[in-house]
């Protein structure tokens, strides 16, 4: 569990660039989060830079990541409640979410199986989103629907 102090710091979110419903999540993530406490990159770029060095390669692209401000790394439903506590609203969650590790993280993996599947019935819209862009209002990419 994160120390309560950090709840309210930045953290970096990284999600697979590659993908339509994570591309579309992320954004409706960032719109989310006003306070401007996240920032959000893609794995690809993550991992080109380095920043995922200490992970080993085969968990890279298993599932999303959060890399909170004192370099920890948490992936899959594990990165859950320190996303959520920096969030406007989103502590109940976070705490319900670390109060609940095994089914937060069942949920996650079953969204996970069906992020194909998601992001076709989102549409091609999904793919247009730049979650990745640095400020600004919500952005799209090349042709839409």
């Amino acid at each position: 569990m994160a120390p309560l102090t950090e709840r309210g710091t930045t953290a970096l979110v990284l999600y697979d660039e590659d993908c339509g419903f994570c591309r579309w999540s992320a954004e409706r993530l960032r719109a989310w989060d006003r306070r401007r406490r996240l920032a959000f990159r893609s794995i690809q770029a993550a991992e080109r830079d380095g920043v995922l060095d200490a992970l080993d390669p085969g968990a890279r692209y298993a599932s999303w990541h959060v890399v909170t401000h004192d370099g920890r790394l948490w992936s899959a439903g594990a990165a859950v409640p320190p996303l959520m506590w920096r969030l406007p609203g989103g502590t109940p969650l976070g705490v319900l979410a670390e109060r609940f590790p095994g089914a937060t993280d069942r949920l996650y993996r079953s969204v996970a199986r069906h992020r194909a599947r998601l992001g076709t019935m989102i549409g091609q819209q999904a793919c247009a989103v730049d979650p990745g862009r640095t400020s600004g209002a919500p952005q799209t990419l090349g042709a839409t629907r």
